[in-house]
């Protein structure tokens, strides 16, 4: 008996370090998910403004919180996230706006008041306020019109960025430069790569503040040391044919992967083939990345 009741006690003591040791992990994401959507839902305007971003954004975390919660894998967590996370950030473009016009009118409403005073009493000093008014009418606005520029830009920095065949991922904002940009063991640009470059060049001069990490990719012929200087090569190639054309090296940074996070198996050309490309992953419009955005693609990695 004692001897069966040593064994329950291990075994119930083994049950609370593998609980322990399969708890849910930290998420950056997830983080700035959640304090965005609670910060939306407490704006008083946004039920009236944005309610439907505000359901979007809050259904989009149910579904990352739920994730992580069954301890899915850390990318789909992430990207249920950051789906959340743009819901909200384009419901409070919103709220804010909704916010500012309420300010106009308010403001316009105090003008007229004052100019009515004006016309009983202490004529000039009316005046005075009522120009003080009108100022306050035009700042709200202005804000009223550059929350609404805001949320106009971030739609069309989105509609740009699919017409550009970027998909969404964790990371945010992805463009595959593919199979045909590079040779076996070269960085140099194929000849077809021309038109792509240009039309990614004049999205970043049209979205001034987007920022890019350009990551280069080989197959894995030859030696790991050689084709991470390779994969480095050929994404400097990108940033070099993308400031040619007027973006700024401060915006581009370069990485070489080397033959990490293949697309396709190696064992045939027309894998390898796929394999030498590059990846650009955009930032927001303000130039903030996603978190995880400097780490490398998620997911499993072919051999």
């Amino acid at each position: 008996m004692r001897i069966h009741a040593v064994l329950l006690i291990g075994a119930g003591a083994a049950a609370m370090l593998a609980g322990c040791a399969s708890a849910p992990q930290h998420n950056d994401q997830l983080e700035q998910a959640r304090a965005d959507v609670r910060s939306l839902a407490q704006d008083p305007y946004a039920q009236q403004a944005a309610p439907e971003q505000l359901r979007d954004a809050q259904n989009a975390l149910s579904e990352a919180n739920a994730a992580f919660d069954n301890r899915r894998p850390p990318e789909e967590v992430t990207h249920l996230a950051f789906v959340a996370d743009r819901h909200a950030l384009i419901g409070r473009a919103q709220a804010d706006e909704a916010r500012a016009r309420e300010q106009v009118a308010q403001a316009g409403a105090e003008r007229d008041r004052i100019l009515l005073e004006a016309r009983t009493r202490e004529a000039e000093r009316a005046r005075e306020q009522a120009y003080d008014a009108q100022q306050q009418a035009q700042s709200a606005e202005q804000q009223a019109q550059s929350a609404q520029l805001q949320m106009e830009q971030m739609r069309r920095e989105q509609q740009q960025l699919r017409d550009l065949q970027a998909r969404e991922t964790a990371r945010g904002m992805e463009v595959t430069l593919g199979d045909v940009l590079f040779a076996t063991n070269s960085a140099n640009l194929a000849p077809g790569a021309n038109l792509r470059l240009d039309r990614l060049a004049s999205f970043l001069r049209s979205n001034p503040r987007t920022r890019v990490i350009v990551e280069g990719y080989t197959d894995s012929t030859g030696a790991a040391a050689y084709n991470e200087q390779l994969s480095r090569s050929r994404a400097q190639s990108v940033a070099d044919a993308l400031q040619a054309q007027g973006v700024s090296p401060d915006r581009l940074q370069v990485v070489g992967r080397g033959e990490a996070f293949p697309v396709a198996s190696n064992d045939t050309q027309a894998g390898r083939q796929q394999n030498r490309r590059v990846d650009l992953v955009f930032s927001d419009m303000s130039g903030r990345f996603a978190a995880g955005a400097t780490q490398g693609p998620t997911g499993t990695s072919l051999r």
